[in-house]
């Protein structure tokens, strides 16, 4: 019997003794989680062993199990193990996202489900813990952002402008503007605020770690009906925004299934060649972001349309070449 089905089956004896007011025979029990009454023995004596106030007391002639009406109250809303699992997992991938609010409280919410839980319990967690293990992409340091987040965050909530000074990467300059911040996205380890730009006078996307200053004020704003940040988001192929173009890709036979066992855009379609190699098609708003996801196939890669992306990724090649040759 798998360990974790035995823990998550004694949870829910705890919970049927919590809500029942009489009490429950073993016989009941068993007819409940549809396992043997020798299982429910067994399940019984190791919740009492784990220092749970179970106990045993005639009525009607038969032997009841209850739980102390005093502990009804004090114990925990109770977590599939599959939950807690997850929650360890999650806690590993939000690494990323150290020194921010977010992993902070994500951590104190764990501590505090592991106070409740008993002994036992807490050391089949720590094997699992120890079974899993989640690698972090690079990401942004936020412990100096913190205050950034924390102010977006707050604006956001309670529909306030802001004012920042935003160094533009592209312009290679910082200029001052008023926002309307709609939403707080998060991609590939960095935080993006989504909103209206009074500068732009249009919705725009804001890398938070390039917010050198910001002031919350006082002027209240509301988000458009029609607004909705799937929709806007949806033929990026990152972060970046532009008209929207259908590019058309050609991966060899020996890459292919690597791209097709992904989703990499909401619009993709994959043709399946004869030789093995694949058609890769998709509709996404410019071609900035996807060039580089391209280059990064190398020559496995080659793109059939649009012509001047494809020109894009010979000029690039060329240079690379170049570079190497000059060596």
């Amino acid at each position: 019997m798998a360990r974790g089905d035995q823990l998550a089956r004694q949870w829910r004896i705890i919970q049927t003794l919590i809500i029942s007011r009489f009490g429950k025979s073993v016989s009941e029990l068993a007819a409940d989680l549809q396992c043997h009454t020798r299982t429910v023995y067994r399940d019984l004596e190791a919740l009492q062993t784990a220092g749970f106030p179970v106990y045993t007391e005639r009525a009607g002639g038969k032997s009841l199990w209850c739980l102390l009406d005093s502990a009804k109250h004090s114990i925990p809303i109770p977590f599939r193990l599959p939950e807690l699992m997850a929650l360890y997992f999650s806690r590993g991938m939000m690494g990323v996202l150290k020194d921010t609010v977010f992993y902070d409280s994500l951590v104190s919410l764990f501590e505090k489900i592991k106070s409740t839980l008993p002994a036992e319990y807490i050391d089949y967690l720590g094997q699992v813990e120890k079974s899993l293990t989640v690698r972090s992409n690079p990401h942004t340091r936020y412990g100096q952002l913190q205050s950034i987040i924390d102010k977006v965050g707050e604006a956001a909530i309670r529909k306030k402008f802001i004012q920042i000074d935003y160094y533009a990467m592209s312009r290679k300059k910082k200029a001052r503007r008023k926002v309307a911040p709609y939403k707080i996205w998060f991609f590939d380890g960095t935080f993006y605020l989504i909103g209206y730009c009074g500068l732009r006078r249009d919705i725009r996307i804001f890398a938070m770690d390039r917010i050198q200053n910001l002031e919350l004020l006082d002027e209240t704003f509301e988000i458009p009906e029609n607004f909705n940040v799937d929709e806007f988001m949806k033929s990026s192929f990152g972060v970046f925004q532009g008209r929207p173009v259908l590019v058309r890709i050609r991966f060899e036979a020996d890459i292919a299934e690597y791209i097709r066992e992904r989703i990499w855009h909401e619009t993709q379609k994959i043709e399946v060649q004869g030789d093995g190699s694949i058609i890769f098609e998709a509709e996404v708003a410019g071609t900035e972001e996807i060039k580089y996801w391209i280059l990064k196939w190398g020559a496995k890669a080659s793109v059939l349309a649009p012509r001047s992306l494809r020109e894009d990724i010979r000029r690039e090649a060329e240079a690379m070449l170049k570079c190497y040759a000059d060596l």
